[in-house]
């Protein structure tokens, strides 16, 4: 594990877009899915749930299910879909994190149990990348269906997902932050 402060590490954290195939083991993947229940949740509901996905088979169905609704919304804005295209890029783990939408901050809830997993996976040495779509796929039919499969009931909408692994290349330099990010009211 890296010694860093946590700004340090949140400096440090970029986008990973090319993973190794190898597997991290359990305890890595459990120490980040930890991290995110500890994400600040509207009046403690803890509305989110991480579904740690290491099954092969499971993470190319997912990823050929997020490749296709990627590929619809660029039709929809008249670009050309990209054939064979890897939305988790090649990240061996997926962390779905779903929340319940019957609690009012369950989007900002899942939000932040993302970040938290994304600082960690920093943490621990591994790459990460957070990925868009989970909505749209668990409001298919074959998302829905993937829940029941799951055992996951209730009115869990899809937050986004997490791939995580070893990092294939170098993570690239962060850009510098822009002038007015910071603005005082004092």
């Amino acid at each position: 594990m890296r010694n860093q402060s946590a700004l340090d590490n949140m400096k440090a954290r970029r986008s990973c877009r090319a993973f190794l195939p190898d597997m991290p083991n359990r305890e890595l993947i459990a120490s980040i899915c930890e991290a995110g229940t500890w994400a600040p949740t509207g009046h403690g509901k803890q509305s989110p749930l991480i579904v740690a996905v290491t099954n092969r088979q499971l993470r190319d169905r997912l990823s050929a299910m997020n490749a296709d609704i990627w590929n619809k919304l660029k039709v929809q804005r008249g670009e050309k879909p990209l054939e064979g295209f890897d939305p988790f890029y090649g990240a061996p783990v997926v962390l779905i994190v779903l929340a319940d939408s019957k609690v009012p901050t369950y989007f900002h809830d899942g939000c932040a149990v993302l970040t938290n997993m994304a600082n960690a996976a920093e943490a621990v040495g591994l790459g990460s990348c957070w990925i868009h779509r989970a909505k749209e796929e668990f409001d298919s039919p074959e998302g829905k269906q993937l829940l029941k499969e799951l055992g996951i009931e209730g009115d869990y909408e899809g937050i986004d997902h997490l791939v995580v692994g070893f990092p294939a290349k170098a993570i690239p330099a962060p850009l510098p932050r822009k002038a007015d990010y910071v603005r005082w009211a004092e």
